[in-house]
């Protein structure tokens, strides 16, 4: 099917929109001119698209609702069996729903996007498949990801199987209160400012962000490239670093991964003890204006049990951790409202995969845009704005800023091996009622970020680790490594695990 040729309206309204003013004379030159390129484009069109094949027999599966469906966690329920073997043979994973699964719906909670069925797999899926688990569904996730609380997706709200009513965190949502409630084994979270180490705080998982670029992104759907990240949302230890030992290291597809970032064997590793181990409380991670006392004290003591089990543990200050958020707000907020909306998820300007598919159904959204999310729109506006009046100004200072924070911490690793925090300066908060107002629905999403988002910037893996509850609700210990370390912070994970029942502490 031959590409549309444009009128010549159509091809001055897209001179005007480039600034250029064309006579009729200079117009008609032009689109003489460009016929040629109008054949190339025909060729490129008649080819078909370069996929990678899709393995393992699957079903569309269903959407279940009611007791089968209790906290509002999954989209889609489905069985695709894996390998007969592996190192995760017999465990049952869910998948984000921002994640690629060849033949089965994908929403990302969004109401614009409903309707789409991928055409391909995530990397990170055929590498779970190959490694023997089985995939079983879909999880619920906030409005195109954008919400560090539970109550954004276009299906309605997820709840904390450890107390309804209340947020189960985001935007990995779905994943965390499925694996939290003992539905699934593992589940696969994604992280742009904190959203798979949120929501395993909130309900008491544990939730890997390892180093930008170890795991493949591809078939993920793209917020932003720099701040990109997937991985493993688990119940314990053992399983959150067997899976990453499954899905890490490059598969020549994503632009974000690096040279020399192949997976390591986490769980023998993490079995070295952690006597000795240099742990370094950031003093600048507590006390937010939104910390609850509780929550600090109790992310404190947890750090105590580190130290009788034979860390050094001791304080120390990280100042530029303060204003982590602050650096990572304009590369989230014009980053995505560029690549993710603007550009239809994939963008320009990099080598890999692009899910053409999903590039043509998500560009519907721009006919839609007011069914989209407070949260996202507000942070579009945001973007936009910055973008349009500042030239992309801040997203690129940043950018800069951004190398300037890693050194902070980098320094502050010459002397530590990890650094400690809460995940979350709170447990989980109520969800907002169905008419709450504007201010409630973007205080409930954004009010948890200040920790969490600087390691996205960074790119530094971190991890929650569920460290006791307060007033029934978890509170998460986020433990934070050098690049490419995971396996010092699987140690200190492991070593606390065992040590003694976490919600004890």
């Amino acid at each position: 099917m031959a590409v549309k040729r444009p009128t010549l309206d159509q091809l001055e309204d897209v001179a005007l929109s480039l600034g250029i003013h064309l006579s009729p004379d200079q117009l008609s030159t032009y689109n003489t001119l460009l016929q040629g390129n109008f054949d190339a484009y025909d060729v490129v069109d008649a080819m078909p698209d370069y996929q990678p094949a899709v393995s393992y027999p699957r079903t569309p599966g269903y959407r279940p609702t009611g007791d089968e469906n209790k906290y509002g966690a999954w989209y889609v329920k489905t069985t695709i069996k894996g390998a007969a073997k592996g190192k995760l043979a017999g465990k049952t994973v869910v998948l984000k729903d921002n994640v690629c699964l060849a033949g089965v719906p994908m929403m990302n909670g969004a109401s614009t996007l409903e309707g789409y069925v991928p055409n391909v797999d995530a990397t990170v899926v055929t590498r779970l498949l190959d490694a023997g688990a089985t995939v079983v569904g879909k999880s619920v996730c906030e409005y195109f990801c954008f919400s560090g609380g539970s109550h954004t997706s276009s299906s309605g709200p997820v709840h904390n199987p450890h107390r309804m009513g209340y947020s189960a965190g985001g935007s990995s949502s779905g994943s965390a209160a499925l694996v939290a409630a003992g539905e699934v084994d593992l589940a696969i979270g994604g992280d742009q400012g904190g959203s798979i180490r949120m929501p395993a705080s909130y309900c008491g998982i544990y939730g890997m962000k390892a180093t930008h670029g170890l795991v493949p992104y591809t078939g993920v759907m793209p917020i932003e490239l720099t701040i990109d990240h997937t991985g493993p949302m688990t119940g314990n230890v053992t399983d959150n670093a067997l899976m990453l030992e499954a899905i890490a290291g490059p598969d020549g597809l994503d632009p974000r991964q690096y040279a020399g970032q192949n997976a390591k064997p986490y769980s023998k590793l993490m079995l070295e003890g952690i006597k000795g181990l240099k742990i370094g409380i950031v003093k600048e991670g507590f006390g937010w204006p939104q910390s609850l006392t509780a929550v600090d004290a109790k992310v404190r003591k947890a750090a105590k049990v580190l130290a009788k089990l034979g860390a050094q543990v001791t304080e120390v200050s990280v100042p530029m951790h303060s204003v982590g958020s602050a650096i990572w707000l304009p590369i989230a907020a014009e980053g995505a409202t560029q690549q993710m909306m603007k550009d239809n998820g994939h963008g320009f300007n990099w080598k890999g995969l692009y899910v053409t598919s999903m590039v043509d159904y998500h560009a519907g959204w721009k006919q839609r845009a007011d069914e989209l999310s407070e949260t996202l729109k507000l942070t579009m506006v945001l973007g936009e704005y910055f973008i349009k009046h500042y030239r992309g100004h801040f997203y690129a200072k940043s950018q800069n800023l951004g190398r300037q924070l890693t050194a902070a911490y980098d320094t502050t690793f010459a002397d530590f091996d990890l650094l400690l925090m809460p995940t979350l300066p709170l447990t989980a908060t109520p969800l907002p009622k169905p008419g709450a107002s504007i201010e409630e629905i973007v205080s409930r999403a954004f009010e948890m970020l200040p920790n969490t988002c600087p390691f996205d910037v960074t790119g530094h893996p971190a991890m929650s680790v569920p460290c006791g509850l307060v007033d029934g609700l978890p509170v998460g210990m986020m433990l934070v490594g050098k690049r490419f370390d995971e396996a010092t912070i699987y140690r200190a994970a492991y070593a606390f695990e065992q040590a003694s029942d976490w919600k004890s502490i």
